[in-house]
């Protein structure tokens, strides 16, 4: 069982001041207006934000003075809302294009911190060994949400799958296919559920978590697996705008980025989970 800690969100009345200014403990609007005491809860996806996180808080977080507790959500949704909203004080599930387009549509202020890791997105099959054997007409499941169905479809054209119209950006859906010499037809389902769907199509585009999750190794079990070097979807510890400054989540930030929390990474996830630091 994972050592996450259970939370229980605290309102925090504070009396009439004599300058008829009153604070609480859940506005997150400014950095002036926020209250920095207490634990800094984090929103995290269970593997392996949550489990990284999980690492922070039995090994660097006290002698670096930081009181961490970690909250997982299986979504990614919730995490950002939670941030938004005060429940939370920081989040680590997201890359930058699924912020945008969160913040975009949903009318959200949160802003990265610090970039951690990549999980490399791959297409996993239960029936086929190879994407060659892939026959003309397989379906193949991907994300439903806009940026992770767009850089499913990005793998299977940097793997010659198909090819994308010129000019298919981060919100690419099938429709923007221009040549599909497979005949391949497209189940789009949450992201979440992409792993389950593996006995009900000829192969799946999962994200690096959820592959995790489901028990599936990335760097030995995907059939192709997106490239490290210069890949925009790394994972970041993310806050509302104007919390930048907390001093608990500099602390977090610099341990999320150390040597230990490095080290951690590749001796776990052997090449499934890759630091984006130095």
């Amino acid at each position: 069982m994972r050592n996450t800690a259970k939370i229980t969100t605290a309102v925090l009345v504070a009396g009439a001041l004599t300058l008829g200014l009153s604070a609480c403990g859940s506005d997150k609007d400014s950095s002036s207006s926020s209250d920095y005491s207490g634990p800094l809860v984090v929103a995290a996806s269970p593997v392996p934000h949550a489990e990284i996180l999980n690492f922070i808080e039995k090994n660097l977080a006290k002698k670096a003075g930081l009181d961490l507790e970690v909250k997982e959500f299986q979504d990614y949704i919730v995490p950002n809302t939670a941030t938004e909203d005060g429940s939370v004080d920081a989040n680590y599930f997201q890359n930058q294009p699924y912020l945008d387009d969160f913040n975009k549509k949903r009318g959200t202020h949160i802003v990265p911190v610090v970039t951690v890791h990549l999980e490399p997105l791959g297409l996993y099959s239960h029936k086929v060994k190879s994407v060659d054997a892939l026959k003309s007409g397989a379906t193949v499941a991907v994300p439903n949400d806009a940026v992770n169905e767009a850089r499913a479809l990005k793998l299977l054209a940097s793997k010659g799958l198909i090819t994308l119209k010129d000019g298919a950006g981060s919100e690419a859906t099938p429709q923007d296919i221009s040549k599909n010499p497979k005949n391949l037809k497209f189940k789009e389902v949450e992201a979440a559920q992409t792993p389950r769907s593996l006995d009900d199509v000829d192969a799946a585009v999962i994200n690096g978590n959820y592959a995790i999750s489901s028990g599936l190794k990335p760097a030995t079990d995907a059939l192709v697996l997106e490239a490290a070097t210069n890949n925009p979807y790394g994972n970041f510890l993310a806050v509302k705008k104007g919390n930048e400054n907390d001093p608990r989540v500099k602390k977090l930030a610099k341990l999320l980025t150390s040597p230990e929390v490095k080290k951690f990474i590749e001796d776990k996830y052997a090449g499934s989970v890759i630091p984006s630091f130095k």
